[in-house]
């Protein structure tokens, strides 16, 4: 009977100690996230390290940020599980959860329900604002933002379409694709391109902060509304991190409040997201050919 009771002792503390290890490695674990990389690397960095710091005294676990320097970057390292959030745009939002069945759009900022893209022109092409789409860029050289750019690209070149009935390739002599929304008001404040397509919120602040001179590139126009930016998060993240980790996730993201916090990333709040939301994208995407 004492061998016995022995028994059940020894492998009841093993059992203990095989729980106390598993929950430790548990913690040890470290959430990933990254971004696509719309703007110039340093506010990138100066956004997400604050973000990192939030996240992880909000959800007890280790937390790193992980820059990658294409939007096709951030999709991959979210399909291939190097990340397991992500703040992606619209479309990149669609391409990554196609690629990532299981994966679910959480949260999104107030200002990205109704998102618009700005067409701007240099001053030298004497294009001025207006209501009305602005045919007068056709036959003139336009740069997109990325190539898989929301309001950079895929919502630009789909009001390209209705407005002229042509392609860009067809509508525009030369056509570029600059990478990012700052990096395109800089080509056409420059007259590298004389029209760009970017969107509204990058505009506004890098005019705010003197980088544009809005006299040099001028809005000639503002689109109509289109979802864009969310938060988007794996489907297995409780399998990895607990049960009810990706719930935590979310409600950590709905609880920021902090204005220093929401101004390095151009947002009042954050408001509930769903995969539905962006069924408008993937339509525009595929009516484009930018999807398949």
């Amino acid at each position: 009977m004492r061998l016995l009771t022995s028994g059940l002792r020894l492998a009841f503390l093993a059992a203990a100690a095989f729980a106390f290890s598993a929950g430790a490695h548990a913690q040890t674990k470290t959430l990933v996230f990254t971004a696509i990389p719309d703007q110039d690397e340093t506010r990138l960095v100066e956004r997400f390290t604050a973000y990192a710091k939030y996240f992880e005294a909000k959800l007890g676990v280790s937390v790193k940020y992980l820059p990658v320097k294409s939007y096709p970057a951030a999709v991959t390292a979210f399909a291939g599980n190097q990340v397991q959030l992500a703040w992606f745009g619209g479309f990149t939002g669609v391409q990554a959860r196609a690629a990532s069945p299981g994966a679910e759009a959480i949260a999104q900022g107030v200002e990205d329900v109704n998102f618009t893209s700005y067409f701007i022109a240099n001053a030298s092409t004497g294009l001025t604002r207006s209501k009305d789409f602005p045919k007068e860029i056709l036959g003139k050289t336009f740069t997109f933002g990325a190539r898989t750019s929301t309001s950079g690209r895929v919502f630009p070149e789909h009001f390209i379409r209705q407005a002229l009935g042509k392609s860009p390739e067809e509508a525009f002599p030369t056509v570029g694709f600059s990478g990012d929304h700052s990096r395109t008001a800089q080509l056409v404040q420059s007259g590298a391109f004389q029209v760009g397509a970017v969107d509204h919120l990058t505009f506004d602040r890098e005019v705010a902060a003197g980088k544009v001179d809005p006299k040099q590139a001028i809005i000639i126009w503002e689109s109509p509304p289109f979802p864009d930016y969310h938060w988007v998060v794996r489907g297995d993240v409780d399998a990895t991190f607990g049960a009810g980790f990706k719930d935590k996730i979310q409600a950590a993201i709905l609880a920021i409040d902090d204005p220093a916090l929401l101004a390095v990333m151009d947002r009042k709040k954050f408001i509930p997201a769903k995969n539905s939301d962006y069924k408008v994208i993937e339509d525009v995407g595929r009516i484009a050919g930018i999807l398949n």
